[in-house]
């Protein structure tokens, strides 16, 4: 059995070994996100020949911060090299005309693998440990599927049967922690002043902490999957052991030095100090 480092490994982006699926496939809507519009399947004007960002390293001084927090958790690599065997969209008519519908599927699944794997490992969560394995076995299986079958795949209940589960595991895991009774489940806290709550076991699933104010709030223990923290400012705020925290959750926030965050996470660059 795998352990959680090794398939928090597996699930990493690798853009080097993608054809540039997630500067093609997606559409971008001028936003705060995004400088400009984009057709779905049109490769972004940034995209180099080499199939690399030309603007990479100012992506968010150029008004590109949705590109940041972006994460394929390693789908992109899979589908360019398993699913569609090492060819790409630019070549391959097959690819051109099915990677809008493969890659979106794949990625959803990679993401539910990511949490399935955290769920794995929740202490607390070992009555389920046998039920997540065997999730985890079902997910590896769909996303090997050959093409034709892999598009007949319906993500939705797919996703619906496996979060039945990780909301099982994060009852468990959170049982007992001070505010585990508190419930935020996809609740609106945009803006709120949430400064130095405890918020240790709390469920924040799907809320919407759209710069929220969480400096020193301590999150340890809390339920944070799918929790939108665009410009949440979390300086000095306590990320450790935080519930199903994902990269692109810290890369959408605002923290610094003082913030405290996953021994397996790295700080990302632009938050200050």
């Amino acid at each position: 059995m795998a352990t959680i480092d090794e398939r928090r490994s597996l699930l990493r982006a690798d853009c080097t070994q993608c054809a540039a699926l997630c500067c093609v496939v997606p559409a971008f809507a001028r936003s705060s996100d995004f400088a400009i519009d984009k057709p779905a399947g049109h490769p972004c004007p940034n995209l180099r020949d080499d199939l690399r960002c030309g603007v990479h390293e100012q992506l968010r001084d150029r008004g590109f911060p949705g590109c940041v927090v972006f994460d394929c958790f390693g789908a992109g690599q899979f589908v360019t090299r398993s699913t569609f065997g090492g060819h790409d969209w630019r070549t391959s008519p097959d690819v051109a005309d099915h990677v809008g519908e493969a890659f979106p599927r794949v990625r959803a699944l990679f993401e539910l693998r990511r949490y399935v794997a955290e769920a794995a490992a929740f202490p607390r969560a070992a009555p389920l440990h046998d039920e997540l394995e065997v999730a985890w076995s079902r997910l590896e299986s769909t996303v090997e599927l050959p093409l034709p079958e892999l598009l007949d795949v319906d993500v939705d209940d797919v996703r619906a049967e496996v979060n039945a589960l990780l909301l099982r595991a994060s009852q468990l895991q959170r049982a007992g922690e001070p505010a585990a009774g508190v419930d935020h489940r996809g609740a609106d806290l945009a803006g709120r002043d949430l400064r130095g709550r405890d918020l240790r076991g709390a469920s924040l699933r799907g809320a919407l902490l759209v710069g929220a104010d969480l400096q020193q709030a301590d999150l340890r223990g809390a339920d944070v999957i799918g929790a939108d923290l665009r410009g949440a400012d979390v300086r000095d705020a306590d990320l450790r052991d935080a519930l199903f925290l994902v990269p692109p959750q810290l890369e959408a926030a605002r923290g610094d030095a003082g913030t405290r965050i996953p021994a397996w996470a790295s700080r990302p660059t632009h938050w200050a100090g």
